[in-house]
Order: structure tokens, then sequence, then C-alpha cells
């Protein structure tokens, strides 16, 4: 049944975290600017995490 559910914004905030720590993850065995740019990234949808999840609560 839970085929057509919609995910909620943190869970696509999550994906994207998770996301954006893999590639620069990947990336500092090469390229160690951009693997810190992904990471800063990452950082900030971390941030927006916490807001939703204040707002939440």
């Amino acid at each position: 049944m839970g085929f057509f559910t919609r995910k909620s914004k943190k869970e696509k905030l999550n994906e994207q975290y998770k996301k954006k720590l893999e590639q620069a993850y990947k990336m500092s065995t090469s390229n160690r600017t951009e693997s810190d740019r992904l990471t800063a990234e990452a950082n900030d949808i971390l941030e927006e995490i916490k807001k939703l999840e204040e707002t939440e609560a």
C-alpha cells in the first residue's frame, strides 16, 4: 500500500544530505576542493533539517 505515499520534506532533505555526503567522500580522493564544497552543501541541508525538526516539535 505504500507505493504511492508522498515523501515529506524532511525525508527528501535526508536523501539529499546522504547523497551529498557520498559524493563528497568519493571526491575526497581526487579533488579536495570539490569535496569540501559538497560537504558544505551537505551541512547546509543538515541545518535545514534541524530547523524543520524544531518547527515540528
